[in-house]
């Protein structure tokens, strides 16, 4: 068994303000010697969505999977391109999103965010894919939207911030969790908490890089290496060998994103 980056962003777009990073096959070579068998890189519009794609073409030693989407900061834009390059279709186009509400940011009108989530919810029901849900200050609007549309039958809350009792809401309303970095953040017992609740079974880790690394590296370009230290810091909080939450998160996300076991 190895460790699955369930959502990462190694697109140039990302990466190319830091040049240590900005060779994909580098990175991933990296996250291979630290343990890492496969990543989820993670579409916010369509020309990152497509690069995505792009990126599951590569020769390398890491598993490459992609999805599609249009981020809340985005949800502004049109979201018919992303429809269309879902429905094009993909080998290993395992998702719908990220999408869903960012009233923290609010980059885009809440009006614009819910009827860009409504669509893709929809596109995840009809190609039969995952759903990779964003939620930032914005749970009450999640879970009127998602009883709305209908939570698809394999759907993550990625980068969960929430509070214990927004994880057990979500995981009543058939979303699992996954948790990156932000767990090992001084700040962030309520998440902590959080996290000791989640069924190992709807578990998984993330980075959601090149975003917020996890100590000791906060601070610095954060990478899918690194999903094994978030692994090993969530094994510690719940008092499990790191062995069995790399099998669980692993297996986890191999049946979120209907992908064959490792």
């Amino acid at each position: 068994m190895s460790w699955t980056d369930a959502h990462c962003h190694l697109q140039d777009i990302f990466l190319a303000d830091d040049p240590s990073t900005k060779t994909v096959l580098a990175t991933l070579e990296r996250a291979h010697a630290r343990g890492v068998g496969r990543v989820v890189v993670v579409g916010t519009d369509a020309l990152t969505s497509a690069q995505a794609l792009a990126l599951t073409e590569l020769e390398s030693p890491v598993e490459v999977y992609a999805t599609v989407g249009l981020h809340p900061h985005d949800a502004s834009q049109d979201v018919a391109p992303v429809l269309a390059l879902a429905r094009a279709g993909h080998p290993r186009l395992v998702a719908i999103g990220e999408c869903g509400f960012d009233y923290f940011y609010e980059h885009s009108p809440r009006s614009a965010q819910r009827a860009a989530f409504a669509a893709q919810i929809a596109l995840a029901h009809e190609l039969d894919l995952a759903l990779v849900a964003h939620v930032r200050d914005a749970f009450d609007d999640l879970y009127d939207v998602a009883a709305s549309e209908g939570v698809p039958e394999r759907a993550v809350i990625h980068c969960f911030t929430g509070t214990p009792a927004e994880a057990e809401r979500c995981l009543e309303m058939g979303f699992d969790i996954s948790i990156s970095g932000i767990v090992t953040f001084k700040n962030a017992e309520s998440l902590r908490e959080a996290a000791r609740l989640v069924p190992l079974t709807r578990l998984h880790v993330e980075t959601d890089s090149p975003f917020l690394a996890p100590v000791p590296f906060r601070g610095k370009t954060n990478e899918p290496a690194f999903v094994s230290v978030v692994g090993e810091f969530v094994a510690q909080l719940r008092e499990e060998e790191v062995a069995t939450l790399e099998a669980a998160t692993s297996a986890n996300s191999a049946r979120l994103f209907n992908l064959a076991p490792q």
